[in-house]
C-alpha cells in the first residue's frame, strides 16, 4: 500500500501573478498598431503623443518619427515591430533625460553651449565647422534647439555613427562607400 504525504509549507512569499500582458509598453504599441503589428510614423506620432512623451501632449513632427523608425528599421519596411518600439522607448528616455540634465538654464531649449556638451558627453569630437552643422540644421531661429529637434539629431548621429563604424573595418576613422551604399546609408534617414 502506497502511502501519500502532503505537506504544505506556507513561509515563502508568493510571486506576483501577472493578469494579461505584463509589458505595459504593449497596451501603447496596440493602440495604434495595425493588424499586421507594426506601426508607421503617423502611428507612432499617435502613440508617443498619447503617452504624453514630449511633454503637453505635444506631438512629435512627423518627420521626427520618420527617423526614429529608420533607425531600428532593419528590415527595410519602414515600420517597427514591438521589440523595435520598446528600443526605441529606452532611447527616448535616455534622450529626455540628457536634454533635461544639460539643459543647464531649463528654458526648455538647448543652446549652442548646452548642445555641444551633450555632444561631447555622447563621445563626438566634432571639429566646429562640423558642429556648425549641426546646429544650423536642428536649431529653431535664435540657435536654439527644441526637445523634438534633439531627438532628430541623436537618431541621425546615431544610425551614421553606426553606418560609418560598420565600414570603418581598420578602425582608424576612414571608410569607403560605394555611391549607391552611402545613399542608403543617408537617405534612410
Amino acid at each position: 500500500m502506497a502511502m501519500h504525504i502532503h505537506i504544505q509549507f506556507n513561509g515563502y512569499p508568493s510571486h506576483p501573478q501577472f493578469q494579461g500582458n505584463p509589458d505595459p509598453l504593449l497596451n501603447y504599441f496596440r493602440a495604434v498598431a495595425g493588424p499586421d503589428q507594426q506601426i508607421e510614423a503617423t502611428e507612432l506620432q499617435a502613440c508617443l503623443t498619447k503617452a504624453n512623451f514630449h511633454g503637453s501632449f505635444t506631438p512629435f513632427s512627423l518627420e521626427t518619427c520618420r527617423v526614429m523608425i529608420a533607425m531600428l528599421d532593419r528590415d527595410m519596411t519602414g515600420k517597427m515591430g514591438f521589440n523595435e518600439f520598446k528600443e526605441l522607448w529606452a532611447c527616448l528616455h535616455q534622450w529626455k533625460q540628457t536634454f533635461i540634465n544639460f539643459d543647464r538654464d531649463r528654458s526648455g531649449t538647448m543652446d549652442a553651449h548646452e548642445l555641444a556638451a551633450v555632444v561631447r558627453s555622447f563621445g563626438y569630437n566634432l571639429s566646429p565647422q562640423a558642429f556648425q552643422v549641426l546646429l544650423k540644421r536642428y536649431s529653431k531661429a535664435g540657435g536654439f534647439v527644441t526637445f523634438d529637434d534633439f531627438v532628430a539629431l541623436c537618431v541621425r548621429l546615431r544610425a551614421l555613427s553606426d553606418a560609418f563604424k560598420r565600414r570603418d573595418q581598420m578602425k582608424n576613422g576612414s571608410a569607403t562607400f560605394q555611391y549607391d551604399d552611402f545613399l542608403r546609408c543617408t537617405m534612410c534617414l
